[in-house]
């Protein structure tokens, strides 16, 4: 390897230099630490990465100083291709060798004409990067060659698109002023028309002009004879509330005198003046000792039930209600001790509004004892006894009123509905009183 009083005139091309200080970095890696150089040193601690990119400027200009370095590095790169470092010792490159690996092997080796090698690895990278870019350029010139035939495709059908919006512009400017002259034609007979309107208000208004004096004087006419319409009417209706209170007077002395002959006869027959009622002869398991107590609770808001109003307005009707068939169609996922609470409180309170007889029924054939509950004032409770339904007191209670007298049964079950029916009594839904109970 030789140097004597040879040195390049230019820099080494870069991807040469790239190459040699990615060599160099390696080898720094693998030299012992008293081999290192000093300027770099701090550089071969660095991982093999960050050497050669961090350290580029240092590794080569110790390269291009240092000569013992740069053996070592030479020698490094003889190992790897050692056919390239012999050929270039002889004088002789090998044709198929790459450029940068010549000029690489030159640079770090020294043989006689390695100035001259690396110039011409140099000429041979500076013509394929010509080369490179003339097939980047007429790649270029390619593309630009499609996107104008492109855009040339692109423009013609814009064109055909705009001729036939043109076309179709032009048609519906045709179709406008069809309709312009139309629309003109219309307003020229509007006006025509108007002016004849106007004609014939001008004589309507001279008419009623000349009628308004007729029409005032009939119009007093009219008043005129509206009051003595009025004059009649208000004596007619003071001969009607004449005799409707004489008729009002007629009736009030009969009912006076038999409501003295039923007060006669009470004391002739000397009939009690506080009875038991019918239903209270029923055997049955009524409550009374101290146990559950009743709790108020909010009944369901519905509509108005007309049919019960109706039936609760019938003088001395009796309303039998089976208790646990209403309360498990309106609050059946309470317990049994809440549902009975909560039925029973409503019927309190509808007795204190209409002062109905109530009865309320309810099963007692699997209850273990007797069901202490704290019945409102005016609401009769029974329970069926063992061995009994509340079904069958139910039309015990309805057997026991006397024929004739008004009697409703509260339930929903199809049997007791049909068996009371036929008793006399008229059924009526549970639905029915619990929309009753929820509006009092």
């Amino acid at each position: 390897m030789s140097s004597a009083g040879e040195g390049l005139s230019r820099p080494l091309p870069e991807q040469v230099r790239t190459h040699v200080v990615d060599l160099a970095s390696q080898v720094l890696g693998s030299m012992p630490a008293a081999a290192v150089p000093p300027p770099l040193r701090n550089i071969a601690r660095f991982e093999p990465r960050k050497r050669a990119r961090l350290g580029s400027t240092p590794i080569a200009a110790q390269l291009e100083t240092d000569k013992e370095f740069r053996e070592a590095v030479a020698e490094v790169l003889a190992a790897s291709l050692p056919e390239l470092v012999a050929g270039l010792a002889e004088g002789a490159v090998p044709p198929a060798a790459e450029p940068v690996l010549v000029a690489a092997a030159a640079y770090l080796t020294r043989p006689p004409g390695w100035v001259e090698m690396v110039e011409t690895a140099r000429a041979d990278l500076e013509r394929s990067a010509a080369v490179a870019e003339g097939s980047a350029q007429e790649q270029a010139v390619t593309r630009l060659r499609e996107q104008l035939a492109a855009q040339k495709t692109a423009a013609r059908e814009e064109s055909e698109r705009l001729r036939e919006q043109l076309k179709a512009a032009r048609a519906e400017v045709s179709d406008l002023r069809h309709k312009l002259h139309a629309a003109r034609e219309r307003a020229r007979a509007a006006e025509a028309h108007a002016a004849a309107m106007e004609e014939a208000a001008q004589e309507a208004r001279a008419a009623a002009a000349s009628a308004g004096s007729a029409g005032e004087s009939e119009l007093r006419r009219l008043r005129e004879r509206l009051s003595d319409s009025e004059r009649q009417l208000e004596a007619a209706r003071r001969a009607a509330r004449e005799g409707r209170s004489e008729e009002d007077t007629k009736v009030r002395v009969l009912l006076d005198a038999l409501a003295d002959a039923a007060a006669g006869l009470r004391r002739e027959l000397a009939l009690p003046s506080s009875i038991n009622r019918p239903a209270d002869s029923v055997a049955s398991v009524a409550p009374g000792r101290p146990g559950v107590r009743a709790v108020p609770a909010r009944a369901l808001a519905d509509d108005d039930p007309a049919l019960l109003d109706q039936l609760l307005a019938l003088p001395q009707i009796h309303l039998i209600v089976d208790g646990y068939n209403v309360t498990k169609t309106g609050y059946g996922t309470l317990t049994l001790a809440d549902q009975r609470n909560r039925l029973l409180t409503g019927l309190g309170a509808l007795y204190a509004q209409t002062r109905t007889e109530l009865t309320c029924v309810f099963d007692g054939a699997e209850l273990d004892g007797p069901v202490p509950v704290s019945a409102p004032r005016g609401v009769r409770v029974l329970f069926s006894a063992p061995g009994q339904i509340a079904d069958d007191l139910i039309r015990q209670l309805v057997r026991a009123e006397p024929v004739g007298r008004a009697l409703a049964v509260v339930s929903s079950d199809r049997e007791v509905a049909e068996s009371v029916r036929r008793m006399g009594a008229r059924p009526v839904p549970a639905a029915l009183l619990l929309k009753r109970l929820g509006r009092a």
